[in-house]
């Protein structure tokens, strides 16, 4: 049968319009897959989004992502990995976080990826790490340097891919799977790397988030110089140990409040940087005190106990605490309490000096029966300051008599603001007497307050409170300005070839304010005395506080006339390399070592010690504590200058001395000091 040429033609054209019609079909079925493709892209972004924004931590989002990514692209495996950072040392480590490693196949490919020992880094997501982007190995069978090529072979696995997780610019995970096919270098796989990065990118956010809230959790709990809990987390710490031992009766626990003995004097003579670097010091000690099995010791003395459950916080300045959980006994926390005092025996090491510190603790043990977490740490300090009345580097534990002494140290402070208005404080002087002579060549300056017309109110009584309230500031230039008042009016009284020297402490909160020597120089100038006469004595720990600025002050004072004392000689911690530098001219031995030298042969040395430095150092020596006539008998046969104490007499009112300084020759002659101060009396 012959077609017809018309009908031929219109066959042609029906093919033509077919095959135009097959295209416009394939190109609608191309884009109908991609906006597909696209909007299950989208779909899974916006899950991952929504996971994020709910997760509860980071890698549950990353759980979910590699659960999800594997559903997506119907890769049999995903694993993640963590970014961990030891100094300068980065690794990359398991995280535990799987889709599919429970399927047999993939046993010995799961086992070698979580081995502690496998190198991640110089496997697939090491690159990833290290480009900080998207890498793949699209046939591992080709790749023989794979470390895990044979065991991805094994479990029939052919392809990978491995993409970052970024956060705030820094690698912090990261993601890897693998596929049962061999992937092709095309367009899909470059679009697939694009979601990767987006999906990367939004789980970093997540994770810098996440980041942002844990840093602004911790610097609101945490002490910012020190990194310990702040007193914030402390409380709630001890709220929940007092909720326990509610139900537990048997939950017994312990506070323990610490506070750096002097440490004002340290951070303001040396300045606060140094006194930050001292307090990050000290709670690295703590922190190892309060460590269980870690030893504790000096040359001599080592001690190793185990320790309970703690916690160790900063509470503000140089005060720590620590909350000691599940003890039975208050001698676990008073173990504690020596082990810490042990920690800070040995010097610090501040701006290449040598500082020493000590602490004083206040114990309280939840027998006592607390509901508050704020009435323990109270009672806490109490003890506190009943170890630093003790004379500091001791430890108290509460007991319930000491709430009283709290109220009665607020009633001390009133009163001592009113004695100082009412002008209620008084001078009593002991003499310094020349040891060999006998005679009377001095007196030291001792405050008294006199709160009634028959209470008069010692020192020991009061001093402390005057330190801790800054009240000593304004006592202690009442007692110069006072001293030298007297001092001149008895030199006018008692004309002497070798004038009468007054003696007067300078407490360590007077000894490092700035204008010190200005305050100094107008006493001298408002009383009239000899400068050459004025012996201001201080501690070893001033002298040590700050050494450079010590010899400044010192020098500065010296050049009025002044000159000066170490009180309480051998019961701190001087370096002898620099007692030379500074332009002392007496050491006062201290009483505790003239006392023992009969009994303690140790004590005695000591003596014959400090002597020969003095004699050394060409500075005077005067023995304080001189009770018997053996005492200062020996102290004579030592060539020691010379003495004070109540073998000669004890302080006496100003117009006391004024009648004992009437004795021919000034000799002083004990009978007749012991009738005065009967009639004193």
């Amino acid at each position: 049968m012959t077609i017809k040429p018309d009908t031929a033609a219109h066959a042609v054209e029906i093919e033509k319009l077919t095959q135009s019609l097959v295209r416009e079909r394939d190109a609608r079925l191309q884009s109908d897959a991609r906006l597909e493709g696209r909007l299950r892209q989208l779909q899974l972004l916006e899950a991952v989004a929504a996971a994020a924004n709910q997760a509860d931590s980071v890698d549950a989002i990353l759980q979910f992502s590699v659960d999800e990514i594997c559903r997506y692209t119907g890769w049999a495996l995903g694993h993640c990995y963590h970014v961990r950072k030891a100094g300068k040392q980065t690794a990359l480590v398991s995280a535990g976080i799987w889709h599919g490693a429970m399927r047999s196949e993939f046993s010995a490919f799961h086992s070698l990826t979580s081995n502690p020992a496998f190198q991640a880094h110089k496997d697939l997501p090491g690159r990833a790490f290290k480009e900080a982007a998207p890498v793949w190995i699209v046939n591992i069978g080709v790749d023989r340097d794979a470390p895990r090529a044979d065991a991805a072979r094994a479990a029939g696995i052919r392809a990978g891919i491995a993409f970052p997780v970024l956060s705030g610019g820094e690698v912090v995970a990261v993601l890897e799977f693998f596929s049962s096919r061999v992937l092709s270098l095309d367009d899909h796989l470059l679009r697939l790397m694009s979601l990767m990065r987006q999906i990367g990118s939004r789980i970093g956010r997540v994770a810098e988030r996440r980041r942002n809230e844990l840093r602004l959790m911790h610097e609101a709990s945490h002490d910012a110089l020190t990194g310990l809990p702040n007193r914030t987390l402390f409380l709630q710490q001890l709220d929940l140990a007092l909720q326990r031992q509610w139900e537990d009766d048997n939950a017994g626990f312990a506070v323990l409040f610490i506070d750096l003995d002097r440490f004002k004097i340290i951070n303001d003579s040396l300045g606060h940087l140094a006194g930050d670097r001292m307090i990050i010091q000290v709670a690295a000690r703590l922190k190892n005190a309060v460590r269980p099995d870690v030893v504790i010791g000096t040359s001599s003395v080592e001690t190793a106990v185990a320790v309970p459950a703690y916690t160790l916080a900063r509470m503000g300045g140089d005060e720590f605490t620590v909350l000691l959980r599940n003890i039975s006994d208050v001698s676990e926390a008073e173990r504690i309490a020596e082990r810490i005092q042990l920690a800070l025996a040995l010097p610090f090491l501040i701006r290449d000096q040598e500082i020493y510190a000590s602490a004083s603790i206040g114990i309280v043990f939840s027998d006592v029966g607390h509901t508050l977490a704020d009435e323990v740490l109270r009672d806490a300090d109490l003890a506190l300051y009943r170890a630093k009345a003790a004379g500091k580097n001791h430890y108290e534990v509460f007991d319930r008599s000491m709430r009283k002494g709290a109220v009665s140290r607020l009633t001390i402070e009133t009163a001592l603001r009113h004695a100082l208005k009412n002008n209620e404080f008084v001078l009593h002087y002991q003499p310094i007497i020349e040891l060999q002579a006998g005679t009377i060549v001095g007196v030291e300056a001792l405050v008294r307050w006199q709160r009634g017309p028959e209470e008069l109110v010692y020192p020991g009584d009061f001093i402390d409170v005057a330190e801790d309230t800054g009240l000593i500031l304004h006592i202690g230039m009442w007692v110069l300005r006072e001293a030298c008042r007297q001092m001149h009016a008895w030199h006018r009284q008692f004309s002497r070839a070798k004038p009468l020297t007054i003696s007067v402490n300078i407490s360590p909160r007077q000894f490092v304010q700035p204008n010190l020597v200005d305050q100094i120089q107008q006493i001298i100038h408002e009383t009239g005395i000899d400068p050459n006469t004025l012996r201001l004595e201080i501690t070893e720990s001033v002298t040590m506080g700050d050494v450079e600025r010590t010899i400044k002050i010192l020098s500065q004072l010296r050049a009025l006339g002044v000159r000066f004392s170490i009180d309480d000689f051998g019961t701190g911690y001087s370096s002898l390399s620099y007692l030379h530098r500074f332009p002392l001219d007496v050491l006062k031995i201290d009483r505790s070592f003239v006392m023992g030298m009969k009994e303690d042969k140790e004590r005695l040395q000591i003596v014959e010690t400090i002597m020969t430095l003095a004699r050394n150092l060409g500075i005077e020596v005067v023995a304080e504590g001189t009770e018997t006539e053996m005492q200062v008998d020996h102290l004579r046969n030592l060539g020691c200058d010379f003495g004070q104490g109540f073998f000669f007499s004890r302080a006496l009112a100003a117009e006391t001395i004024t009648d004992l300084l009437y004795v021919p020759h000034h000799v002083l002659e004990t009978a007749y000091v012991n009738s005065l101060q009967a009639l004193e009396e």
